[in-house]
């Protein structure tokens, strides 16, 4: 999920030179300020875990970026898409954005209902409801917005 979300930052980022809608500034801004302490937040969980050899707790690649090996997450925008997204500005960015970021909610809902599943941990199952409930509202919000 740490590369999942760092993808959506790196997304957010463009917004502030290329958008022209004031509500798709705004969104992006949620999104950073929503989306940033929770990957602080997985990355403390997977240090400590990591330190009491618990499983499933692997570190991201450093350096990694969010694309590569993890372009099989559900929502992840392609190189292409954001080479596409890079390009766009004012109102075809914002439309673009908002059909690459509704993408990538929905797979972090995906991904957050599937970690609900599994159930063994209090933590992670708090991280994954917060994230099923802000995403999806957000996805509503970016529905209306396009």
């Amino acid at each position: 999920m740490i590369p999942h979300h760092s993808q959506a930052l790196e997304m957010t980022r463009l917004v502030p030179e290329r958008a022209k809608s004031t509500k798709v500034k705004r969104l992006a801004d949620r999104i950073t300020a929503a989306q940033r302490p929770e990957i602080g937040a997985m990355e403390r969980w997977l240090k400590a875990h990591a330190k009491k050899g618990k499983p499933g707790a692997t570190s991201p690649k450093p350096g990694h970026d969010g694309h590569g090996d993890h372009a099989g997450m559900p929502g992840m925008a392609t190189a292409a898409q954001l080479k596409q997204l890079r390009a766009a500005k004012g109102e075809a960015f914002d439309q673009l954005f908002l059909k690459l970021m509704i993408t990538h909610h929905t797979g972090a809902v995906t991904m957050a209902t599937d970690a609900l599943s599994q159930g063994n941990n209090l933590l992670v199952e708090e991280m994954a409801n917060d994230v099923v409930a802000q995403q999806t509202s957000e996805i509503n919000r970016m529905r209306g917005m396009g």
